[in-house]
């Protein structure tokens, strides 16, 4: 993967940081690893968590963002997402979100899967 896709995808994702901080909620990982998989974006408030996949594209050419998380990608998610857990000793309600980044804005699908 070239270098300007890397920094797309770190801009897209920085977004949408900034996007679930002005909702109150505080960013407790970005692109967490495992062996295995990454999480884009962890966040949580109150006795919430959410687990944010990113997906940024600078035109919707290929199909819209979203339909690149499909049932294989939402598998590995929460089976990440339990590695994230675990490693972090945390409880509570858990989410499971897609956002898109396009030169439209932010748009987050709240609990998508």
């Amino acid at each position: 993967m070239d270098r300007s896709r890397v920094a797309l995808g770190a801009w897209g994702e920085a977004r949408v940081a900034r996007h679930y901080e002005a909702a109150g909620y505080a960013v407790l990982d970005r692109n967490w690893r495992v062996k295995g998989g990454e999480l884009d974006l962890v966040v949580g408030r109150a006795d919430e968590i959410v687990f944010c996949e990113v997906k940024t594209r600078s035109s919707d050419r290929y199909g819209h963002a979203a339909e690149a998380v499909g049932y294989r990608k939402q598998q590995f998610l929460r089976r990440t997402a339990v590695s994230w857990l675990d490693a972090n000793d945390r409880r509570g309600r858990i989410r499971f979100d897609v956002a898109t980044v396009t030169p439209a804005g932010v748009a987050v699908i709240a609990a998508a899967f």
